[in-house]
């Protein structure tokens, strides 16, 4: 099938799925979700943390973040539409390390047509605090980041994704110093802790 004759093909699959989804009820821009290989956006999905190295026995600021291209916004963790995939971060860890929930930015409201919708857009920062054991044998660890997510325009919704990255850090004793980094997500300039 050459390109020309599998957008028509995506584009026919994509009215009939919005007249079906009409005749069923679903919000429009809900409903007109497209196949993904069409105008899916670039959203940038990050691990960071707030420290280089994660200390023994002591909790370490991290955060995925999400950057979403302009005129682009992603539902929130708790959106309103019922029809709405929700973004959902799970983080797993290694060998003892603890994971605190994740905390979820406050979304913002944006209104399609007669709907209002909890949405992230530019910057969503998914924050969480890993604790790595006093006893851990390792001078590293990897943790695994999943996050599932819906992006949308005003015109569309696009098939949810899951994206997995992961996260490794250098792991410090508990009396050693380490700097602080990525300010500009957890703030608090590049001083030292000890």
């Amino acid at each position: 099938m050459n390109s020309s004759m599998k957008s028509k093909f995506f584009t026919r699959c994509a009215t009939l799925f919005l007249f079906a989804a009409i005749i069923l009820g679903v919000p429009a821009y809900q409903a007109a979700i497209v196949p993904s290989a069409l105008m899916q956006p670039n959203i940038s999905v990050n691990g960071l943390f707030a420290m280089e190295k994660a200390q023994r026995g002591r909790p370490v600021q991290a955060a995925v973040v999400l950057d979403i291209p302009q005129g682009f916004h992603v539902n929130a963790n708790k959106p309103l539409g019922k029809y709405a995939v929700a973004t959902v971060l799970r983080v797993e860890a290694p060998g003892g390390i603890k994971i605190s929930p994740v905390t979820y930015p406050r979304s913002s409201m944006h209104r399609v047509g007669g709907d209002q919708l909890a949405v992230y857009d530019g910057r969503a920062v998914m924050r969480f605090n890993v604790t790595v054991p006093a006893n851990y044998e390792s001078n590293a660890a990897e943790l695994r980041a999943r996050i599932k997510f819906q992006s949308c325009n005003d015109d569309v919704c696009f098939p949810p994704v899951t994206r997995e990255i992961t996260m490794p850090i250098d792991v410090a004793k508990a009396n050693e110093a380490v700097k602080r980094v990525n300010g500009e997500v957890f703030g608090g300039g590049r001083g030292r802790r000890r």
